[in-house]
């Protein structure tokens, strides 16, 4: 299992990851899981990441905070020469998180990160990208990133069923955002930066970080998530920028759901804390 003592070096990476992109032909994902012990919080980063998603200042992490904390060895797995697929393109369609307690500032982390199940899916092939984080001896966050890379195949995608619900709240979100999130946590895919960018890859305009989305979905929650929890999201319809949007939440007998939607009714994202 190969070690990182610090941080991969995003920008070489993604340099990297365009190089190599086209290259890239293969059908087996690597067995190959990255570990990278003695992660400590900056907590300037994490006062910029709560302003840009919504979150209070606190001494618990947001429960989204550990994926950016995971994102560079992501990255980095995935620009390996094993991984068969290229990294520019590939589309975040779901993310599920399971937490055990809230971690908190000045907890040390381990995190491994791993991919896995490739399969089929009615626009081409998805997998997972696995993510634990340890504090001791103990999993305390555990998340699950699935990304599809578009191509060919049969198979018929499973989707969370829609609900309709009034919304709670409407949100301006700035043409910005995409840079923003960006600065804090170190994904800038061009599909999120400037829009000439965003339109090499099919889009009219820049869009939303899905996490992004995700975070400020769970920031509207303030308070009322249990500490032990599991949040599943499905990213629907990509949210251009600038935009205003709806969000609605409703509270069920195990949990609550959510979503995010454009002023038309058409969702973003559908999610569910249980």
């Amino acid at each position: 299992m190969p070690e990182l003592s610090t941080a991969p070096k995003l920008s070489a990476l993604y340099v990297k990851a365009v190089v190599t992109g086209p290259g890239r032909r293969g059908y087996r994902l690597p067995d190959t899981e990255y570990l990278r012990r003695g992660i400590t919080i900056d907590r300037e980063q994490l006062a910029e990441y709560n302003r840009v998603c919504g979150f209070g200042l606190r001494d618990e992490l947001p429960i989204t905070y550990p994926h950016v904390l995971s994102f560079g060895l992501s990255v980095r797995l995935m620009s390996d020469p094993g991984f068969p697929f290229p990294l520019v393109g590939l589309v975040h369609v779901a993310n599920s998180i399971y937490q055990e307690r809230p971690l908190l500032v000045t907890d040390e982390l381990t995190q491994r990160v791993r991919v896995a199940d490739l399969r089929p899916h009615s626009k081409g092939r998805q997998f997972d990208v696995i993510t634990e984080t340890t504090v001791g001896d103990a999993v305390v966050w555990r998340e699950v990133s699935t990304y599809l890379r578009r191509g060919p195949s049969s198979a018929e995608a499973a989707h969370r069923s829609d609900w309709d619900a009034e919304p709670t709240a409407t949100w301006r979100v700035p043409g910005d955002t995409g840079r923003r999130y960006a600065a804090v946590s170190g994904d800038r895919n061009p599909i999120h930066l400037h829009p000439l960018a965003a339109k090499a890859f099919g889009f009219p305009r820049a869009i939303a970080h899905g996490m992004w989305s995700k975070a400020r979905c769970l920031a509207a929650f303030a308070q009322r998530l249990p500490e032990a929890c599991a949040v599943d999201v499905e990213f629907r319809k990509p949210l251009l920028l600038p935009s205003a949007v709806d969000f609605a939440m409703r509270r069920q007998d195990t949990g609550w759901t959510f979503a995010l939607r454009s002023r038309s009714g058409k969702p973003h994202l559908l999610g569910s804390v249980c």
